[in-house]
């Protein structure tokens, strides 16, 4: 299966792992990444904490964790490659519209995956 029937055909929890130019840690709950034509994933991310790491450490790691029994999902070490602000790309990508949302500018924010592994494990 690749990735992006996975992630249409899973359901689970990411949790995605910024640090700043510093090494301080943050750790957010996101939703399933958006798999690109090129071999990219992409998240849509807020000007929080999270994107505001990413531009002073372009390392990320994202942990989805399946639903259902066990520890069973993926790692996935990433590193950013570009971005883009409130663009129609990322409009068609969004799955949800919120009611009470702020006029609040929301990134496009593509990776390239360095490495992936088993929730669970070192891999093969």
């Amino acid at each position: 299966m690749n990735l992006k029937e996975y992630f249409e055909n899973t359901a689970g929890n990411g949790i995605l792992a910024t640090a700043d130019g510093n090494g301080q840690v943050d750790a957010a709950i996101y939703s399933r990444p958006h798999c690109m034509d090129d071999g990219t994933i992409a998240l849509i991310m807020r000007d929080r904490l999270s994107h505001h790491n990413l531009q002073s450490n372009p390392h990320a790691c994202y942990m989805f964790i399946e639903k259902g029994p066990g520890y069973k999902g993926k790692r996935f070490f990433l590193s950013k490659v570009r971005e883009e602000q409130d663009t129609d790309l990322l409009q068609s990508l969004r799955r949800r519209q919120y009611i009470n949302e702020k006029d609040e500018a929301k990134f496009l924010v593509f990776f390239k995956i360095d490495k992936e592994l088993p929730l669970v494990g070192a891999g093969e």
